[in-house]
């Protein structure tokens, strides 16, 4: 029957001792750091972005916690706009079957459904992974230093080594991705007013330029109204049949009075009067006296015979 003086209680069950604390599996908690979107704590959706400092967020909770900071958590507050995210290209994971997963069709579920593109890591949190800023293409560290270079294995984009970003950084990788975040900050500030500098250069120079060019033209219209006015006369070249003689046509030419080779032309001056002028060149005019003799057409002449 029991107390009776025969029964002899164990320790266990006369002491009470406290319960410890459940503690956390650190595994679990990694898979849900590199799962799920720090500001929702929902799964990753594509496009998945993340900030200076390795956190990963998908694209649309970051665009709502810009349109409502309500919702941002202190993790997040570093975010002003949308500069101040990166898109990742990630590569996937050939093994991981998302359709199968939540169907419960496959033990897949601790795998990572992305991987380091250059040497295959699965990217579930055991592992260091980081991107590239200028890029954002990402691979593990290993892999980074491994292969030292200073152009990303992806996109063959150059990076320094401050546009490299520690992804789920903690502890003094955190302290480093803010020193980055700094560095960072400040050359682009520093871009910003080189580039200022330059176009406002540009522009100095350009208005420069256009004021030597209007001071050219401005000689230039001095110099022709200082000169004086010259007389345009047209002559009226000859014209014939054929298309190899069709560049004899009538031309008009600005002519010099000054020139001492036209000083003989006169409004009543007239070839077949000109006792200078050949007999071969007055015979290409209608009024010498050999067209009254022509009897068959002339190549040259106006009075072809076409009748």
């Amino acid at each position: 029957m029991g107390c009776d003086g025969g029964t002899i209680p164990r320790r266990d069950e006369l002491v009470r001792l406290k319960k410890k604390p459940e503690q956390k599996d650190k595994n679990a908690e990694l898979a849900f750091k590199w799962k799920h979107c720090t500001i929702k704590q929902l799964p990753l959706q594509s496009p998945i972005v993340s900030c200076s400092l390795g956190k990963l967020y998908s694209k649309e909770a970051v665009i709502e916690g810009l349109l409502d900071r309500s919702i941002l958590p202190e993790s997040a507050v570093h975010i002003k706009t949308l500069k101040d995210v990166k898109s990742l290209n990630l590569t996937p994971n050939p093994a991981y079957d998302d359709a199968k997963i939540e169907k419960g069709d496959d033990y897949s579920h601790n795998k990572s459904p992305y991987i380091c593109p250059v040497i295959g890591l699965e990217m579930n949190g055991k592992y260091k992974f980081c991107f590239l800023w200028t890029c954002g293409c990402v691979m593990s560290e290993r892999a980074l230093k491994q292969v030292k270079t200073t152009v990303c294995h992806q996109c063959q984009t150059p990076f320094e080594p401050s546009d490299v970003v520690i992804m789920n950084a903690e502890g003094d990788d955190l302290n480093l991705m803010i020193e980055n975040m700094q560095t960072r900050k400040t050359k682009n500030k520093s871009n910003k007013k080189s580039s200022k500098k330059r176009a406002n250069a540009d522009s100095q120079q350009v208005e420069e330029e256009k004021d030597q060019l209007d001071d050219v033209m401005k000689a230039n219209k001095t110099l022709n109204d200082s000169k004086p006015s010259s007389k345009k006369i047209k002559t009226e070249g000859v014209m014939n049949d054929s298309t190899s003689c069709s560049s004899i046509g009538s031309t008009s030419k600005n002519i010099e009075p000054q020139d001492p080779a036209f000083k003989k032309i006169k409004d009543n001056y007239s070839v077949a009067k000109d006792p200078n002028a050949s007999e071969v060149l007055k015979s290409i005019f209608t009024s010498h006296k050999s067209a009254k003799e022509q009897t068959k057409a002339h190549w040259v002449t106006y009075n072809p015979f076409y009748n």
